[in-house]
C-alpha cells in the first residue's frame, strides 16, 4: 500500500527521501523488523486473547515425557505468523507483482484451511479435525491456481541473455537480452543445470504440457505443506526449521531478482521476482517472532493454521524462483519427517499381513517423536534438527557455483 504512495512522491513531486522505497533491501529490511513487531510485541496480548477463549491443545497420550504439561497450551498461534506476514507485505511490496499476489493468495488459503482444521478440533472436540480428503482437496486448488498462474501468466517470465555481462575496471556492459514464456527450472549438483519442462514433457503433447506442469505443482504444494505439518511436533521445530529455509529462499530471490548478480553467478534471472524478497523477509521475521513464545517451554503453539500455511508458502516461494527442485535438499528436515511416517505405516501394514502382527521401524513416527522415545529431550531434538537444516540450507546455496 506504501509502496504506490511512495513512488508517486519520488517520480512525480520529487521529494527528497522518497526514493529510498525502490530499493528492495530497504523494504525487505522495514519488512522484517515489523514482522518482528507484531509477533513480539502484539504476541503475548493474543495469546492472553486465545487463552481466555480457552483455545488449548488437545494433547493425546503417546507415553512421551512432558507431553501432559502441554496440555491446555493456546493454539491457533498460526493466525499471529499469518498476520505478521500479509500485514508488511501489503505495506512494502508492490502487490501489482504476479508473484506477490500469488503468495497473498496461498498464505490465506492454506491459512484458512488450517483454521478449520484447528476450530474442529477446539471448539468441536473432535480430534481428527479437518477430514484429511478436504484438506488434500484444498491444497490441490490451490496448486491448480498456481500451477496455472505460473503457466499462462504474461508477467511470469525468464530472461535470456546474447553475452553474459562483463565488470570491468568498474564499468558494467549490459547485454542484449529476450523475455521469454518458458518452463525452466534449476536441477541441483550439475553443470548448465536448467531443465526446460517443455522439452521433458513435450513428447506427450503442446497440450499436455500445462496439464502436468500443473500436476507438479500440486505435487510440491502438497508434499511440502504436509511435511512441515508433520514437523510441526515439538517446540520450536517447525518456526525455526521454516525460518532457515526462508533465509535460503530470501538469498535465491534477491540473486535470481538481479540482473548484475543473477549473471555474475550464471544463474536464472527471473524479472520482478526480486519483490519476493520482501515477502521472504517478512516470512523469515514472522517465523522468529514466533519462536519467542514457541521456543521450549511453549506459550502458544502454531496449529494447522501456521504449519500448513508455512509448507504452503515455502513451496509456492520455490516455485516461482524456479528452484522447486532444490526442495529434497532444502527442505529435507521435512523429506525426512515425511518419509519416517509413511516408511513406518508402510512397513507395519506389510508385516501385519505377512506375519500376522504389525512390526516397526522406528520406535514412533515421526521421526522427531523416535528421538523422544530414546530419551533425548526436545529441546536438544529441535536444536540439532535445527543445525542440521542450516547445513542443508548451505548446501543448497552451494549450487549457485556448480553451472
Amino acid at each position: 500500500m506504501l509502496y504506490p504512495i511512495f513512488d508517486y512522491l519520488d517520480r512525480v513531486l520529487d521529494i527528497p527521501g522518497t526514493g529510498v522505497f525502490r530499493y528492495i533491501s530497504f523494504r525487505a529490511g522495514m519488512a522484517a523488523v515489523i514482522s518482528l513487531i507484531i509477533t513480539i510485541t502484539f504476541g503475548h496480548h493474543i495469546i492472553n486473547w486465545i487463552r481466555n477463549r480457552q483455545i488449548g491443545e488437545t494433547v493425546r497420550d503417546l507415553g512421551l515425557e512432558g507431553q501432559s504439561q502441554k496440555k491446555g497450551t493456546p493454539t491457533m498461534g498460526g493466525l499471529m505468523m499469518i498476520a505478521a506476514i500479509l500485514i508488511p507485505t501489503l505495506l512494502f511490496a508492490n502487490l501489482n507483482n504476479i508473484y506477490i499476489i500469488l503468495l497473498l493468495i496461498t498464505t490465506v488459503w492454506l491459512g484458512l484451511i488450517g483454521f478449520l482444521d484447528d476450530y474442529i478440533k477446539v471448539f468441536r472436540k473432535n480430534k481428527e479435525g479437518l477430514k484429511g480428503r478436504f484438506k488434500i482437496v484444498g491444497q490441490i486448488g490451490i496448486g491448480i491456481i498456481v500451477g496455472a498462474t505460473l503457466y499462462y501468466h504474461d508477467d511470469v517470465v525468464v530472461r535470456e541473455f546474447s553475452t553474459p555481462v562483463s565488470v570491468e575496471s568498474g564499468v558494467v556492459e549490459t547485454p542484449a537480452f529476450q523475455d521469454v514464456k518458458a518452463l525452466k527450472t534449476t536441477i541441483p549438483f550439475f553443470k548448465n543445470n536448467e531443465l526446460n519442462y517443455e522439452n521433458l514433457l513435450g513428447f506427450m503433447g503442446e497440450s499436455m504440457v500445462p496439464v502436468l506442469y500443473i500436476l507438479v505443482a500440486i505435487f510440491i504444494i502438497t508434499a511440502v505443506s504436509n511435511g512441515a505439518n508433520i514437523t510441526d511436533g515439538i517446540d520450536g521445530l517447525a518456526a525455526g526449521t521454516s525460518a532457515i529455509i526462508g533465509l535460503a529462499i530470501a538469498i535465491f530471490a534477491y540473486l535470481s531478482g538481479n540482473a548484475i548478480f543473477s549473471q555474475y553467478l550464471n544463474i536464472m534471472y527471473i524479472p520482478n521476482s526480486g519483490e519476493l524478497v520482501i515477502f521472504a523477509a517478512a516470512f523469515i521475521g514472522a517465523c522468529i517472532g514466533f519462536l519467542w513464545y514457541n521456543a521450549y517451554p511453549a506459550q502458544v503453539f502454531m496449529g494447522d493454521t501456521g504449519s500448513l500455511m508455512l509448507g504452503g508458502v515455502i513451496a509456492v516461494l520455490a516455485l516461482t524462483l524456479r528452484k522447486e527442485l532444490l526442495i529434497p535438499v532444502m527442505c529435507g528436515i521435512f523429506l525426512v519427517e515425511n518419509l519416517s511416517v509413511m516408511i513406518q505405516v508402510s512397513y507395519f501394514k506389510y508385516t501385519k499381513r505377512k506375519y500376522g502382527e504389525g512390526r516397526r521401524i522406528f520406535l514412533m513416527s515421526p521421526l522427531h517423536h523416535h528421538y523422544q522415545k530414546k530419551g533425548i529431550h526436545e529441546a536438544k531434538i529441535v536444536t540439532r534438527f535445527w543445525i542440521v537444516g542450516i547445513l542443508l540450507a548451505v548446501i543448497t546455496l552451494a549450487t549457485l557455483k556448480l553451472r
